[in-house]
């Protein structure tokens, strides 16, 4: 008897042990720094140093103009969700930054948001205005908007629709070496049901997978590149591969953008999902040159009227 209550007592613990790591891992896996990282990122540009909770103060007077007495944890959760998380009626400071920036310039730049805010107060203003950068936003969103507000909407974006998009990052075999960030941008602004998703000037991301330089004999160069995700206007990071549909659209590109890019369009993928494979004597593609992609997968994003 006592061996069967020990055995189900085992059972037991290890039943509740793996159901408390389920719900540990669905609760969220941004631990307190991840979020205030993300946060000080997006608005200075760069992790910040010193004591945590002196950092989440100077965010908080920044962002709001006074600072939390709440548990550090809340005060985190309070900044990152309000930074990156919509809903229907509470856009977040990340997609109104990025609506008004497009409907004064018609494109969106990847600069920190504490730069953007500034460099769009010297146009409209002429000057700097003083305040919470809260308060400051909200004074540009209603010279942007009708009553101040930004109308969004939940839309789906179908997997394989095309976007057209432009190296930000020059690649190379003689500098590039395997693991490089490679950054793009859209060309253009994608509609989704009327509502902007993709603006143009939205930051994408990909990474070079393998390079080999030219050798003797007659063995050229090779550069390979996968292109992995593009941000929405609301944040969402959308998964892109260059794929079969998007190497068809880019054979249009071949003659006006040379032969480096050629092979890319030709031979790309090889053997590499959502890869560029690029071979030549030297591959060198200048910042600038434009193809295509596609979306990997359908995906849910909150996009702008």
């Amino acid at each position: 008897m006592w061996r069967k209550f020990i055995s189900l007592t085992i059972l037991t613990l290890f039943i509740c042990s793996n159901m408390g790591f389920a719900f540990a891992n669905s609760v969220g896996d941004k631990t307190v720094l991840d979020k205030v990282v993300a946060t000080e990122k997006f608005f200075y540009g760069t992790e910040m140093t010193g004591a945590l909770v002196e950092r989440v103060a100077t965010l908080e007077k920044d962002i709001f103009g006074k600072v939390s007495k709440d548990p550090l944890l809340t005060r985190a959760d309070t900044l990152y969700s309000s930074t990156y998380e919509n809903f229907i009626d509470q856009p977040s400071f990340l997609i109104k930054l990025n609506a008004i920036e497009w409907s004064l310039t018609h494109a969106v730049t990847i600069e920190p948001a504490k730069t953007r805010i500034e460099n769009l107060e010297r146009v409209l203003t002429g000057n700097l205005v003083t305040g919470s950068l809260n308060d400051r936003l909200m004074k540009l969103l209603k010279l942007a908007y009708t009553n101040g507000e930004v109308s969004t909407s939940n839309v789906t974006l179908h997997k394989d629709s095309l976007l057209k998009i432009k190296l930000v990052t020059p690649l190379s075999t003689s500098t590039n070496r395997q693991g490089d960030l490679v950054i793009f941008q859209a060309v253009d602004d994608i509609y989704v049901d009327g509502h902007l998703v993709i603006p143009k000037g939205s930051q994408g991301q990909g990474v070079v997978t393998k390079v080999k330089g030219a050798k003797n004999f007659g063995r050229n160069a090779e550069l390979q590149v996968s292109f992995n995700t593009i941000e929405a206007i609301d944040g969402t990071a959308i998964n892109t591969i260059l794929g079969d549909k998007a190497k068809e659209e880019n054979k249009s590109l071949v003659t006006a953008a040379g032969a480096s890019l050629a092979g890319m369009v030709i031979l790309g993928p090889v053997g590499i999902v959502g890869g560029a494979f690029v071979r030549g004597k030297d591959v060198n593609i200048p910042a600038g040159a434009e193809m295509y992609v596609q979306f990997k997968d359908e995906t849910n994003a909150y996009g702008i009227q």
